[in-house]
């Protein structure tokens, strides 16, 4: 169901009823909540003319009418564009995660997760997880190699 959002700046879809209305906003779903809404004749003027692709108007005429038309113009708004999925995690982000987790990760693991030459994945260990961030990474050698992790640090 398409619910509106009626502001001092125009009309916003929304998917369902919004949890919270600043002051000032009316929500509408239906053209009968759109008439019986506390709109005077200068605010529906206003609310015609911000709409794109409509003739802009200078009196209010029939207020019946112009509500009419609003609600028509208003119903035959697009949808607007989905969002877009949230940030992805970056490659240091992930290589943290790795080496957080028990079993942590080798150089080989790290570098083939995100791409880099094993020198670049030292590197970052380093400099980025090390010197910048303040980390602290423990190696140890086992069956499978060198492997890192974050160590937790030992509380005062």
């Amino acid at each position: 169901m398409r619910t509106y959002i009626i502001g001092n700046d125009g009309v916003v879809l929304c998917r369902g009823a919004p949890a919270t209305v600043s002051d000032g906003e009316i929500v509408v779903a239906s053209k009968k909540e759109l008439q019986t809404a506390p709109l005077n004749g200068k605010r529906l003027l206003a609310l015609w003319n911000a709409l794109p692709g409509v003739e802009k108007r200078r009196k209010v005429g029939d207020r019946k009418a112009l509500i009419d038309q609003l609600w028509s113009a208003i119903e035959n708004l697009p949808d607007p564009e989905p969002r877009a999925d949230p940030k992805r995690p970056s490659k240091q982000d992930v290589v943290i995660a790795m080496l957080r987790q028990p079993e942590g990760a080798t150089v080989d693991e790290v570098a083939s997760v995100t791409g880099w030459q094993r020198h670049t994945v030292r590197g970052v260990f380093s400099g980025s997880l090390k010197k910048k961030l303040g980390l602290t990474l423990a190696s140890a050698k086992e069956e499978r190699g060198r492997v890192y992790r974050i160590a937790e640090r030992a509380s005062a």
